[in-house]
């Protein structure tokens, strides 16, 4: 029997963030491409550095003849990218830090794999496991923990961009430690926060003084109490922040990106991968049914695993969880899972309509236990398929 009182932790990251950067940036290049053709092959990773930013990886086009021309425009996107993110500082500017670009075509042993010819569908982009889980313990069928990490440095960002908070700066981390009583989360035992910060902030009560109401405005009521432990901007100033405080990578938060540690993971990262890599668009997948499954009361909590093998359309397996909180037995919502959804890497894409340009809002705060948009953004969140899988069980 699983424990039912304890205290789990998890963090998040801002979007200046220097890994966060680099995933911004590597979506961006995504959402341009499938803009032009929704079909398009990427996989597109960025490095970044003091001044320096770094595009590399593969793209394959309908029309192979454009790839000069579309990237030509890579290094715009990825300053509007630094813009938007608010990075105006010495070291690391939109309008001066180099940008090389050195994406290139796709590797035509790859494409074979992937693309359909005659009867045969197309395949998947790579072999892995993959990923989904939800839990009823938020509204939003997600951990805790991740979720109210994710939506304070959100909440820090719209403050910082309206210009209510003037001293605040890109570059931030959260985390929470979240005490559960019965199996539900009841109040927060401590709470870290370390942000960015304009000189004139000198010491870490100047930082609390600004980020205190935030934090409690966003966390539930009750949830901080007066042994409640913070630990704001610890080390104390934190002014040189972003890339050039330490070098960023695409795909280095993926714990970050899914569920904050409350779940498995598969091996691969999202970002900068277009909807044939099942590394992406199979964690939606799982993550969507996951979802369906809490929201038919089904089960309190579910994980999903599917595997998949390079070239090979139908996933090998596929696996479900629902820790002893269902009074339907897993291999029932297995065998339900196939009958309401294709899950070959097509039928995934169909499905949630992924092949467009959705993917740059979310490289920050999470992938995860978003509201679905109107233009198909995180339709991995919908919950139409609860009449079915009531169903097919």
């Amino acid at each position: 029997m699983s424990r039912q009182n304890y205290i789990f932790t998890s963090e998040s990251v801002s979007e200046g963030h220097p890994d966060k950067v680099c995933d911004r940036i590597s979506d961006a290049v995504l959402d341009a491409l499938l803009a032009e053709d929704p079909m398009a092959r990427v996989a597109c990773e960025t490095f970044a550095t003091t001044n320096r930013v770094v595009i590399g990886g593969e793209v394959g086009l309908t029309d192979q003849d454009k790839l000069a021309e579309y990237m030509e425009r890579i290094p715009d996107i990825a300053r509007a990218c630094i813009k938007d993110i608010g990075y105006e500082q010495d070291k690391f500017h939109h309008a001066t830090c180099k940008i090389s670009n050195l994406l290139h075509e796709q590797s035509a042993h790859i494409a074979q794999g992937v693309v359909g010819q005659g009867n045969r569908d197309e395949g998947a982009g790579d072999q892995g496991i993959m990923f989904g889980y939800a839990t009823d313990e938020t509204d939003a069928l997600m951990p805790a923990p991740i979720q109210f990490s994710h939506a304070i440095l959100r909440r820090l960002a719209e403050v910082r961009k309206s210009g209510a908070e003037p001293l605040l700066r890109p570059d931030a981390k959260s985390q929470i430690s979240v005490r559960y009583e019965d199996g539900k989360p009841v109040g927060v035992t401590s709470i870290v926060l370390s942000t960015q910060h304009e000189s004139e902030a000198q010491s870490s009560d100047d930082i609390r003084d600004i980020v205190e109401p935030y934090i409690r405005e966003v966390l539930p009521e009750g949830w901080i109490l007066p042994e409640t432990e913070w630990w704001v901007n610890p080390t104390g100033t934190f002014v040189i922040g972003g890339p050039d405080g330490d070098a960023g990578l695409t795909g280095r938060k993926i714990i970050v990106d899914t569920y904050g540690g409350a779940a498995p993971h598969g091996g691969g990262a999202f970002s900068g991968k277009d909807p044939t890599k099942v590394d992406r668009s199979a964690a939606y997948a799982a993550r969507y049914l996951a979802k369906n499954v809490v929201a038919a009361g089904l089960a309190k909590r579910c994980t999903v695993q599917l595997s998949y093998a390079i070239g090979v359309a139908k996933p090998l397996s596929i696996y479900v969880d629902t820790h002893g909180t269902g009074d339907i037995e897993a291999r029932a919502i297995e065998a339900a899972i196939p009958q309401v959804m294709d899950l070959s890497p097509r039928g995934i894409r169909t499905h949630l309509d992924l092949n467009r340009p959705i993917y740059a809002r979310t490289a920050a705060y999470g992938h995860f236990g978003r509201a679905p948009e109107a233009d198909g953004g995180f339709s991995w969140e919908r919950t139409d398929l609860v009449d079915a899988l009531k169903g097919a069980v």
